[in-house]
């Protein structure tokens, strides 16, 4: 094996197109030095210049496990809010923060160490299937079409729209279908069919592949239909590459290709799965097996050809980053540290924080909080004042976190007394004679209660530590004696606001007679202190939507293996709902009327457009969420409804405004059971409302919605 050395390198050129630089950088290259770059902590090139570079970084919500940096509401929080272009600011905000830090670590130390690179494994656009996910947390929520709106402005605000440069490089995981158990999530055989594969865990891969331009693809641990996504030819040649046109790099999740030989009962060793994992169309490698891939050059298992075609596809992104570039050619070379956690930043965290906070009950219109006739208000609970519940998981660290406790206490004005207690620990219960909390309940006009979950109990295998199946939920109930401890405090007669936390459903069917408001906050990033202030005194109207359906029990669920989506999401069932995916209250109140559809009936594919009226009714301004579904003829393969757009339509009081839509031609078309998209013919249904179609919404206050039907012919 030779050691290729020139002086004068093309590579380091940037007036020269990409594509020379490229080929003249492999040319220049030991067959060792190219197996060594397929690694995700690749090595320096000190003959040539080239610092080591660590491609491993996470910008889930806000810049990851590197220091100061805004911390964003979790995904799923970031889902809530239904706005793309909120999305599209966050993901902005974010890649400045990770150009400043680049930059900073390089100029100042010469190189990058993990979670201090431009290649960012994020956004997770895994379908929330099943709430015991520890993991569900960081999708964009159960339903294919809000994934792939948010996801496409997440990649979209992290790539920026240089025409030479990427910002940087975000990456679409976890490709595919997977959504726990974490349990064994690296050896899981997922059987799907075609149909649910295309319907259900695809669209949102496409999309960011199709009209977002997303960088990088990470393989899943999982395999499908008995072939790991790994070594998984159809899925990342034919489908990735072949037909979605995919041009940027995949990488393995972290260690799976060490998991490769569990698959296959080990008469595949760690030499021959690694040599699979390449020539089927995996580019760089998370964890550290180049010394099997140069076992498998050295036994022929694969050829320089092999490997230059992988590594080909992972420098071009470092070359479309410009980190072979002269600095200063780069226009993201210059964003300094001032950009981390700015004021500007905070701002867009707070304003993401309060669009992500989604009212769920309201009784008697308690909220927001009238100061004319309260003196006194307890705040009690262990999720008060606790920095796990803004932060979530995979998140950066803020000098300037403010809990629910700082947020409530800087609002709520002086004259009123305010006293906290933390009551009980999330796991532990209170088993006291005397409760000064309790005894504080009952002579407090309002006690906002502050409960739930943390990332303590739900989260990725190894983070949650109070977790019993490595992440991830066994049931959806309060941890610990939570819920004791509020029926204890609603037998004091207080008036109780009952503040959630959590990354995914929980089990409120006993909590509805027990207090009189339930707000859900996810886990809202640092300043949710603040925005929890801003929904309940009132300075901002409620807008938040959830993007998962909160289901009663866990017993009408199929079970937790099984990623048939039969008896899941609004799309399959009308059953065992809490509360429905789309749903959210306000302080203003809304409705729909007028709805118009360009034609009844559609014989070819062509786009339906159409109109309603949304007005906004009461004293308050507010922000709706309309939300547009199609409802299928019964014949349609099973599927009920399908979210097929959406508009967040901020109204004054007593205003009123017509919106208008388009349903695209592709959207007309429903995945038959071969996987097809095909003009199904039947009656169908436009229905435009504040969630989900269905009696559970109605119930729980939503609006009325309004429908028209079309037909397409047979």
């Amino acid at each position: 094996m030779s050691d290729k050395t020139t002086e004068k390198q093309k590579f380091s050129s940037p007036e020269i197109p990409i594509d020379e630089r490229l080929e003249d950088l492999l040319h220049n290259l030991s067959i060792e030095e190219k197996i060594r770059q397929l690694s995700n902590s690749a090595p320096a090139i000190e003959r040539l210049g080239i610092p080591a570079y660590n491609y491993w970084n996470e910008a889930l919500h806000g810049v990851a496990r590197n220091g100061q940096a805004t911390v964003f509401p979790q995904g799923i929080g970031i889902a809530a809010t239904w706005d793309q272009n909120l999305v599209f600011r966050i993901a902005d905000a974010i890649s400045d923060e990770a150009r400043a830090k680049y930059n900073i670590s390089l100029r100042r130390h010469g190189k990058t160490l993990i979670y201090q690179g431009l290649t960012f494994w994020s956004p997770n656009i895994n379908i929330f299937r099943d709430p015991r996910w520890g993991r569900g947390q960081e999708t964009f929520g159960e339903d294919p079409y809000l994934t792939a709106e948010l996801a496409k402005a997440y990649v979209q605000g992290m790539q920026g729209n240089h025409p030479n440069y990427l910002k940087t490089a975000a990456c679409a995981k976890h490709f595919a279908v997977h959504s726990g158990p974490e349990s064994i999530r690296h050896n899981q055989n997922v059987d799907i069919s075609e149909q649910e594969l295309f319907r259900t865990y695809l669209p949102a891969f496409k999309e960011v592949v199709t009209n977002a331009g997303v960088e990088i693809i990470m393989t899943a641990y999982n395999a499908i239909n008995g072939t790991p996504c790994a070594v998984n030819e159809y899925i990342l040649k034919t489908l990735l590459r072949e037909e979605w046109g995919f041009s940027g790099h995949v990488v393995t999740d972290c260690d799976s290709v060490n998991d490769l030989p569990t698959y296959f009962n080990h008469e595949m060793d760690a030499v021959q799965t690694s040599a699979l994992a390449l020539i089927r169309g995996c580019d760089l490698v998370c964890g550290c097996v180049t010394k099997s891939i140069e076992l498998a050059f050295d036994q022929g298992l694969i050829i320089e050809e092999d490997i230059d075609d992988a590594l080909r596809k992972v420098l071009r992104t470092r070359f479309k980053l410009g980190m072979f570039d002269p600095p200063g050619m780069n226009p993201f070379d210059e964003i300094s540290e001032r950009v981390i956690d700015c004021d500007r930043h905070r701002e867009i965290a707070r304003e993401a924080a309060v669009k992500s906070i989604v009212l769920l009950q309201n009784k008697n219109r308690i909220l927001p909080l009238d100061f004319e006739k309260i003196q006194s208000v307890l705040v009690v609970g262990p999720t008060a004042t606790s920095m796990e519940v803004l932060n979530g998981n995979y998140h950066g660290v803020s000098a300037r976190m403010v809990t629910v406790l700082e947020g409530l206490i800087k609002a709520i004005p002086e004259g009123v007394r305010v006293q906290y207690r933390m009551g009980i620990g999330l796991t532990d219960y209170n088993n006291l004679k005397l409760d000064w909390a309790i005894n504080e309940a009952r002579i407090s006009d309002i006690t906002i209660a502050c409960f739930g979950n943390t990332p303590q109990f739900e989260s990725e295998e190894g983070d949650a530590i109070y977790s019993k199946v490595n992440g991830d939920r066994q049931n959806i109930d309060l941890a610990g004696n939570q819920l004791e401890y509020i029926k204890r405090l609603s037998a004091t007669g207080t008036r109780i606001i009952l503040c959630l936390s959590g990354g995914s459903p929980i089990n409120l069917s006993e909590l509805h007679e027990l207090v009189d408001a339930i707000v859900f906050i996810w886990y809202p990033g640092e300043e949710g202190g603040n925005a929890v202030a801003d929904i309940i005194l009132g300075s901002v109207s409620p807008s938040g939507k959830l993007p998962v359906t909160f289901v009663n029990s866990l017993a009408d669920l199929p079970a937790f293996t099984d990623y048939s989506m039969e008896g899941r999401t609004y799309r399959f069932s009308d059953e065992n709902i809490e509360y429905p995916f789309g749903f959210g209250l306000s302080y203003a109140s809304f409705s729909y009327s007028d709805l118009r559809l360009s034609t009844q009936k559609i014989t070819e594919k062509s786009a339906l457009t159409g109109s309603f009226v949304l007005t906004s009714l009461g004293d308050y301004n507010g922000e709706e969420i309309a939300q547009i579904y199609l409802r299928y003829p019964d014949d349609a393969f099973g599927i009920r409804y399908q979210l097929v757009g959406f508009k967040r339509v901020p109204l004054a009081s007593k205003q009123s405004t017509t919106v208008e839509f388009e349903i695209l031609p592709d959207q007309l078309l429903v995945c038959d059971s071969e996987g097809k998209f095909v003009l199904h013919p039947g009656e169908y249904s436009v229905i435009v409302g504040g969630c989900s179609p269905g009696d559970a919404g109605l119930e729980k206050g939503a609006p009325h919605p309004v429908a028209a039907s079309f037909s397409i012919a047979r």
